[in-house]
């Protein structure tokens, strides 16, 4: 048995995120303005199935794949949403799921730190992959439950508001983005992220 855990279609991929998944990605880096799509399963293996159902099927470039020890991710993008879309119906078939057979994303946790510390900017600036956080900005935290849920969250927030990209962490058991920027910015695009993530439908997540 397969168990669907992220199922994600983003319409638009917004410049810094793109960035943020060229820098880390294998595959074809993807640009700004395509449609992307990020399906998580377990066990982790039967990724590799999943890739196989898209690529063969449209003509999307898959930018990731990862495995880990319990779950398993890809991305596939093309600046078509039809294709995007008909990869993910590939993919739901090789599957034998349905869109609404994924896990409903869960908030585990949403925090707005304002003000940052010099010393707690440095830190943080060691470890990420994208912007870098200055003295006084406000620092946007959100995990989510299945991981890759984080990336149509941050898609979202970047669509609201002037702020910056920090980190975004799609593999694992949590999902972890990190956002940046003046406060009023940082409010709207959590509720932006929060809105996107309690917009999609599905089943509620089992835990063994």
């Amino acid at each position: 048995m397969i168990d669907l855990r992220t199922y994600a279609f983003l319409d638009v991929l917004q410049p810094q995120l793109a960035a943020a998944v060229g820098t880390t990605c294998r595959g074809f880096q993807p640009v700004p303005g395509v449609a992307s799509l990020w399906v998580e399963i377990a066990p982790a293996i039967r990724i590799h199935e999943v890739l196989d159902a898209a690529l063969k099927s449209t003509a999307v470039r898959p930018a990731t794949i990862a495995t880990e020890r319990a779950f398993g991710l890809c991305e596939v993008n093309h600046f078509d949403q039809g294709e995007v879309r008909e990869a993910g119906a590939s993919i739901l078939r090789a599957l034998g799921k349905s869109e609404s057979d994924r896990a409903k994303p869960r908030l585990v946790s949403s925090t707005v730190i304002r003000g940052v510390e010099p010393y707690h900017t440095q830190l943080i600036n060691r470890t990420r992959f994208g912007a870098m956080i200055v003295p006084g900005e406000s620092l946007l935290i959100l995990e989510t439950e299945p991981a890759a849920y984080c990336m149509l969250a941050a898609n979202e927030a970047e669509k609201a508001a002037p702020v910056r990209l920090v980190d975004s962490n799609p593999i694992g058991a949590f999902g972890r983005l990190y956002m940046c920027g003046g406060e009023a910015e940082i409010d709207a695009a959590r509720a932006a992220a929060e809105k996107a993530l309690k917009s999609l439908n599905g089943r509620d997540l089992q835990h063994s």
